[in-house]
């Protein structure tokens, strides 16, 4: 598996994206328990999305969170995560922008819940608009520009793990 291959290459902590592949929740925990052995921090939508009771049964017995990402994308979704999730995935392209997502991180933090700020394969100039809620969440995956080479957006950068935002005007972008 990947997985193994990473840590031959690194230690640092990482999550994995399931995608709603896990379609046994037996399975599921054995799974849960084999990647947190790896060092794994926490798993992205374990099960198809529309399975809440196999998810939050998954979590309740779970060693590392889950968060749910297909199965909560708009902050009216977010009251069905409780107790089904450990946490939840916020997407600009998905909730509609940085207003709804700050919403979105005050509402999960109310019910006690993780926030993990994700993204899609996209510019620049929303990743590096989504890098302005980062200090407001427990991780963030924010690399989906890197993914492609049409990019004519200069923004944020990860260097040495960390988000660093540029020193320019508004939310930092320029156009290369």
């Amino acid at each position: 598996m990947i997985i193994n291959t990473i840590r031959e290459l690194t230690n640092v902590p990482t999550g994995v994206d399931v995608n709603q592949g896990w379609t046994d929740r037996d399975k599921a925990l054995e799974m849960a328990y084999w990647v947190a052995e790896k060092g794994v921090v926490f798993i992205e939508q374990p099960m198809p999305a529309n399975s809440l009771d196999d998810n939050a049964w998954l979590t309740e017995r779970s060693p590392i969170p889950t968060i749910g990402d297909e199965a909560v994308q708009r902050l009216g979704d977010i009251h069905r995560a409780k107790g089904v999730y450990s946490g939840i995935n916020i997407k600009l392209m998905k909730c509609t922008g940085m207003r709804e997502a700050h919403k979105m991180i005050e509402f999960a933090r109310s019910l006690d819940l993780k926030v993990m700020l994700g993204c899609m394969t996209e510019t620049s100039c929303a990743i590096t608009a989504a890098a302005q809620l980062a200090p407001a969440v427990d991780w963030a995956d924010l690399d989906g520009a890197l993914l492609i080479s049409n990019d004519v957006f200069d923004g944020m950068q990860i260097k040495e793990g960390k988000i660093m935002i540029p020193e320019r005007p508004g939310i930092g972008i320029d156009i290369s």
